[in-house]
């Protein structure tokens, strides 16, 4: 065991105990937690900063609101409702449209208005929030993604992980649904995380279960080589985020809308580990080139361009 260890160790592989007490201990202020923890906070913060969210339609915050939940969705007929505080994805409803007075989920099983009170007021007692205090319902847009993950997800809406230290965007993947995992972006239910040259924007070989595959288990398609549209603009939403939060460390979850283009969908102070192996490097290596710089790195455009230089991926497909 300890073997294994050293030899991470060397490979540049960070560790949770690592990553804890170097980065996000030493980097990130606990009273900046809330910005990024409620989503609805994080909402607000982005606008602020001129970067586009999903809509919000509507936000339930004590039960007697509950009873409102049809009046606010009577004006849509597909929408998404999250908790605020949720975490790994849980708690999370899409809708994709209506039949016969019934919503219809993304599977194509319908629920009844009464079926989506009963998740809101589960949602309202903390059930899904981070460390089980009571928590808020969001009603917002529901994302279309960009024609390019077509045939590389299931059911769902992909998104893209950038984690940022110092401002500095570091690594990347994109998190594409399978039927594992429901349709929902996240490794823990059993997405794919394909990781993502910061350089180019490609697509390099993914991780799922943690295995190294080069396909979509569902559709058979590569997620390899796959370039991400607007990867730029990716970028600079992602290194904006230090100045919206002060976080030092922090991961950047987005969504490429096929009509309104790239959406922050939410930020993350404790940011998972796995995006190494999609990577099939450590991220030790990387922050600590970051923090060896001497060079300004002052403005969002400093900060990319040594990025895309520095972090070019050496993984050969």
């Amino acid at each position: 065991m300890f073997g294994l260890a050293a030899r991470l160790k060397r490979n540049g592989v960070l560790g949770i105990n690592a990553r804890n007490a170097n980065y996000i201990l030493e980097y990130n202020e606990r009273r900046n937690y809330p910005l990024v923890d409620d989503k609805a906070l994080t909402k607000q913060l982005a606008l602020k900063h001129h970067v586009a969210v999903p809509d919000l339609y509507g936000m339930i915050e004590i039960q007697r609101q509950v009873a409102t939940l049809p009046d606010i969705l009577s004006a849509h007929d597909d929408f998404v409702i999250k908790p605020a505080n949720g975490s790994q994805g849980e708690g999370i409803l899409v809708i994709t449209g209506r039949t016969e007075g019934l919503y219809r989920k993304v599977d194509g099983a319908l629920v009844t208005d009464d079926d989506l009170k009963f998740l809101v007021t589960n949602i309202l007692s903390g059930i899904y929030s981070l460390g089980g205090q009571p928590d808020k319902a969001l009603i917002e847009y529901r994302v279309k993604f960009d024609p390019v993950f077509e045939d590389i997800a299931y059911r769902g809406v992909p998104d893209v992980r950038i984690i940022i230290f110092k401002g500095v965007p570091v690594m990347a993947m994109v998190r594409l649904p399978t039927r594992m995992s429901d349709g929902k972006a996240n490794l823990h239910r059993g997405c794919i995380g394909a990781g993502i040259d910061i350089s180019t924007g490609r697509t390099l070989t993914a991780v799922w279960r943690n295995s190294i595959v080069t396909v979509h288990p569902d559709t058979g398609n590569p997620v390899s080589g796959v370039e991400i549209p607007q990867w730029a603009r990716l970028l600079e939403i992602a290194a904006g985020a230090y100045e919206m939060t002060n976080l030092g460390y922090q991961g950047i979850d987005l969504v490429l809308d096929r009509e309104r283009g790239p959406l922050l969908l939410e930020l993350n102070a404790r940011p998972g580990l796995n995006i190494q192996i999609a990577n099939r490097e450590g991220l030790q290596t990387r922050l600590s080139k970051i923090e060896a710089h001497t060079g300004p790195l002052d403005t969002v455009a400093e900060r990319v361009a040594f990025a895309r230089e520095t972090f070019a991926s050496q993984v050969i497909l």
